[in-house]
């Protein structure tokens, strides 16, 4: 179905998760900025809240996490985050209603029940949320019972896991030793906790992988009932994510390898029954975001593919990123400046980017590319864009339909390669991205 063009895949690229991408923050935005886009918001928003912690840390992980060993460290975050809440929870007016709450890290699981349970009162009360759909993100190697139990006390219907692969010597290579029968009573404790959709995170391009192995993941995920899974290449960049240096790159599958792992992911995937979500996430029919697809309401934002219709979404905890219609604010990466600076009662947003009007058109032209396969192209951003994409029109990528620009079946894998030439902040900088596939 897909034929690999190296060189139109050679350039690493965004996944595009917000537009600008955060490689475009600067200093020029911070809490002033924030609070008063807090002011303004009038209608739905969601929240996504920030858990920087796991009791082990993957090698692969480039996410903003640390070891959950330290009690006094954990517990001043969550202090921090607590007063997080009620300093924006304040600024907030009558008129904002919350519609869904994500709980992300790291694992949110790495820290204990109960002050997870302490920490969705604090939301509940201080946001006045009224049923939100509550989505977590989860570790096997760290789910109990006592945990399970709380997931189903406080009314989460959505979870994540971590999985990456059922392999024993690929968990062995990655730092992520996690036994199938984990895996197995993790989704079972899942499902008696009342957990509707379920994601499995998936990775190909692993030191080593066979496809024999990349198969027997994706038939155990389906078998296991996943209602999502999410597909990801592997990006080994040690010089950003040192822990990465574990790994034993000399074993990594070679760029060609890794796009016809793509590719058989995702053939075995739609015989399976799965709906594509753009490139590498896949959903079961019944699924809310599979039938947004279908629906052509498919969203991306900092959370990824989502049918989340809230045009704002604020961010809680260190690193964590809030987005406005006008406006991209992230909080102090640094935990430990996190908390100094919530104990001095101030919110702690001092990087961003204000989206301007020209911002927002290619944002919606990048976000239709890679939700919908098809986006409205002004005549100026034809007269732009047309030349750079003259190769990918050759390979028969994409194609122009009228004022339109189509996304054929097999330029699937080159989205956002294609939806990059709408990206005036790559032209002139090779920020540090991933591979595209």
């Amino acid at each position: 179905m897909w034929t690999y063009h190296p060189d139109l895949l050679a350039i690493p690229v965004p996944r595009y998760t917000s537009f600008p991408t955060a490689a475009e923050f600067d200093e020029s935005v911070g809490t002033p900025e924030l609070v008063q886009a807090l002011e303004g918001v009038d209608g739905d928003f969601s929240l996504y809240v920030h858990i920087p912690f796991c009791e082990k840390i993957c090698w692969y992980c480039g996410c903003n996490t640390s070891a959950a060993n330290r009690t006094d460290r954990v517990s001043g975050y969550l202090d921090a985050l607590h007063r997080e809440i009620g300093l924006m929870a304040e600024r907030l007016p009558a008129s904002a209603r919350i519609t869904r709450i994500s709980f992300g890290g790291g694992s949110p699981n790495g820290i204990s029940p109960v002050d997870f349970v302490r920490l969705v009162d604090a939301l509940t009360l201080q946001f006045s949320a009224s049923r939100p759909v509550m989505s977590i993100e989860l570790d096997p190697r760290t789910m109990t019972a006592d945990w399970a139990s709380v997931i189903g006390a406080v009314g989460i219907s959505r979870a994540s896991l971590g999985v990456q692969t059922f392999a024993p010597p690929l968990q062995q290579a990655i730092g992520r030793i996690q036994p199938s029968w984990m895996i197995e009573e993790t989704v079972a404790l899942l499902r008696r906790a009342g957990i509707l959709s379920l994601n499995f995170d998936l990775m190909y391009g692993l030191p080593g992988q066979t496809m024999a192995q990349l198969d027997d993941s994706l038939e155990r995920t389906v078998a296991l009932g996943a209602e999502r899974i999410a597909l990801f290449g592997y990006a080994h960049v040690p010089h950003l994510i040192p822990r990465q240096r574990r790994i034993d790159a000399s074993a990594l599958p070679d760029a060609e390898a890794r796009f016809t792992m793509a590719a058989r992911g995702h053939a075995r995937l739609v015989e399976a029954g799965y709906v594509p979500i753009g490139f590498d996430h896949f959903a079961l029919p019944g699924d809310a975001i599979a039938q947004a697809a279908l629906a052509g309401q498919l969203r991306r934002n900092f959370q990824g593919f989502t049918e989340d219709r809230a045009p704002v979404l604020l961010g809680l905890g260190a690193s964590a990123i809030s987005g406005f219609p006008g406006l991209l604010a992230q909080n102090e990466k640094n935990t430990g400046r996190y908390r100094m600076m919530l104990s001095e009662e101030r919110l702690t947003a001092n990087r961003g980017i204000r989206r301007t009007a020209e911002d927002r058109r290619r944002s919606a032209v990048i976000e239709s590319l890679l939700c919908r396969g098809r986006a409205h192209i002004d005549a100026d951003l034809q007269c732009e864009a047309w030349p750079l994409l003259l190769p990918y029109f050759d390979a028969g990528l994409c194609e122009p339909d009228g004022n339109d620009l189509v996304i054929l079946p097999g330029g699937l894998p080159y989205a956002r390669s294609i939806a990059a030439r709408f990206d005036p902040y790559r032209k002139d900088s090779l920020r540090r991205f991933s591979s595209a596939v």
